[in-house]
């Protein structure tokens, strides 16, 4: 591999941190066991943890979600358990396992890559005694395209024809939709195998949402956390996704960066002058155009999927931490707003840009932060 491009995947890569103690956050964007990406070094953790603000932090949380934040999980609790020795237990099973465990009074908090539901905040009711679940942006990154195609080292695809492949209309990796956008790459005439994710995931949501925005006569799907077109092969978590890549001559998956490690990425036309790969620096230039949607206390964002702004990648998501605004358990709600005040933190965030994340911009991440000290 050419040592230009081991740079770019490694600037590219999405830092995958085992997660250490006992938090169990779910990010839908992958239910895996961390085996893709780059911890930071235990030098910068130790330097993070010297910022930490423990408070009346202590004894035990639990958590669960979204595992494309996993790794940066990780990464905050190496340095936030050495600062307030708070044992944090993050499961990272899934986005939807999350909330549904969230929902059931089971963890303090959960990550989700994708906002709640209606429904969702209904159900959040029961547990949070007169108050509600609300989410809090945390963690960017761009979903990236992994593909394997022998002698394809860059690839360009758009909206409809990524689409078409992953609705299995284009079957052939010669296909003319493919050529035009690639006139002097050497396409073989290989299957396509496109990975989804087989249980719910907010990564799967996230790029349905994108495909839905940019080609609805290609994709005439509603969307959700289930995948629902026909065909394809099936792979569980963003690490199983990413490994049937590796292992497949013809494939391409979508993934959270950090499993695209050692991977080519496809870069996305979207209209612009130049197509844009996944970075965490067009993934931030993306999400910096991202509206609070959110009513009250709740920051759900509305993400810009139709970008045609130079430089910005247009697959990305956000995993939210969720937490009841009001009503949280007299027990872990010192540690909770602990934990979430120094991630939300610019040592905090300093750590996703050191673990391969992209950050949350100032405007929004500010607003995270006064949302934090009103926890109650």
């Amino acid at each position: 591999m050419k040592l230009q491009r081991k740079n770019r995947l490694r600037a590219l890569s999405l830092g995958a941190v085992a997660v250490s103690g006992a938090l169990a956050l779910t990010a839908c964007g992958s239910d895996d066991n961390g085996d893709g990406g780059t911890a930071s070094s235990g030098s910068s953790a130790s330097a993070a943890a010297g910022s930490v603000k423990c408070d009346d932090a202590k004894g035990q949380l639990l958590a669960d979600g979204s595992s494309a934040q996993k790794n940066a999980i990780d990464a905050w609790v190496k340095a936030f358990s050495q600062a307030c020795h708070v044992q944090i237990n993050y499961k990272g099973a899934g986005s939807g396992a999350g909330v549904t465990s969230f929902n059931q009074g089971q963890i303090a908090f959960a990550g989700s890559d994708s906002a709640l539901k209606p429904e969702e905040v209904a159900a959040s009711r029961k547990v949070c005694s007169g108050g509600q679940g609300i989410d809090l942006p945390m963690v960017g990154g761009p979903i990236a395209l992994g593909y394997n195609v022998p002698g394809v080292d860059d690839l360009v695809l758009d909206a409809p024809t990524i689409a078409r492949i992953f609705d299995s209309k284009i079957t052939k990796w010669n296909d003319p939709a493919i050529k035009k956008l690639n006139p002097s790459a050497k396409l073989p005439d290989l299957k396509i195998q496109a990975f989804h994710r087989s249980e719910d995931s907010g990564t799967t949501d996230n790029f349905t949402k994108y495909l839905i925005a940019t080609a609805p006569d290609d994709w005439k799907y509603s969307g959700g956390k289930a995948w629902q077109a026909k065909g394809g092969q099936a792979a569980s978590g963003s690490a199983g996704v990413a490994q049937g890549v590796k292992q497949n001559s013809g494939a391409i998956g979508y993934f959270e960066l950090s499993y695209a490690k050692d991977m080519d990425t496809v870069a996305i036309a979207t209209g612009a002058k130049a197509p844009v790969k996944p970075s965490t620096q067009s993934a931030t230039a993306d999400i910096a155009a991202a509206k609070v949607v959110g009513t009250g206390k709740d920051l759900a964002l509305q993400l810009d999927y139709k970008t045609k702004a130079e430089g910005a990648y247009p697959i990305t998501l956000v995993t939210y931490e969720i937490v009841c605004d009001k009503g949280n358990k007299a027990a872990t709600l010192p540690a909770t707003k602990a934990f979430l005040r120094y991630i939300a933190g610019e040592d905090g965030q300093k750590v996703l840009t050191q673990n391969d994340y992209a950050a949350i911009p100032d405007e929004i991440i500010a607003k995270v932060r006064t949302t934090i000290e009103g926890l109650s």
